[in-house]
């Protein structure tokens, strides 16, 4: 671990290191209210590494993320070619993998997956997205003591609605949106509406 903070410390600005541990406080906050197997605390220990190595290529420079990508065969797609700060999140699971030996594919995908989701999220996966969005350190954002809330009572609505913020801000902004995140949405959409559905059946 003192690896990893010292890589942390050297690669992040201040800003984004106290975002950083915020994330990794979260998570294993939010690992200990989630953990399926409570007399196993590894899970809470994934959650952490995977909070602190979520950013750990954020403020990596754009052309380096690419030319990183080429050269290991990391696949992306033309939107992230045009807004390659979105490749973060791949990049961190290859660094992850080849600096830190992190070979573990729950950890290393709740990495790569932070910034858009994808449908069908593990619930370390789903941990990892929310906590980067509610960690203490956060701008206010609508709703976010709510959302903070909620994210310890029903994770998947949590989910949704951090989707859904997500996705009318970018909208607001003009933003261009990753297919992915609303894909993800639309995801968690029609699962919830099918839970609903089940407990009125």
């Amino acid at each position: 671990m003192k690896k990893i903070y010292k890589y942390l410390k050297k690669h992040l600005t201040k800003e984004r290191y106290l975002h950083t541990i915020g994330v990794a406080y979260t998570a294993t906050s939010l690992a200990m209210k989630y953990n399926p197997d409570t007399t196993n605390s590894q899970f809470i220990k994934k959650a952490e590494i995977a909070g602190l190595l979520h950013d750990c290529a954020k403020c990596m420079d754009n052309n380096k993320k690419i030319k990183l990508c080429n050269k290991n065969n990391i696949k992306y797609t033309s939107f992230e070619a045009e807004q390659p700060y979105l490749l973060h999140g791949k990049v961190g699971a290859f660094i992850a993998q080849s600096k830190f030996d992190i070979n573990d594919e729950d950890i290393l995908n709740a990495i790569k997956w932070h910034t858009t989701g994808h449908p069908d999220m593990s619930l370390l996966e789903k941990i990892i997205y929310i906590a980067d969005y509610i960690e203490p350190s956060r701008r206010p954002i609508q709703e976010l003591d709510e959302i903070r809330k909620l994210a310890f009572e029903d994770i998947d609505k949590a989910m949704q609605i951090i989707l859904l913020n997500t996705l009318n801000y970018l909208n607001k902004k003009g933003n261009p949106i990753d297919t992915m995140t609303q894909k993800t949405y639309d995801s968690y959409c029609l699962n919830i509406s099918k839970q609903e559905k089940q407990i009125y059946e």
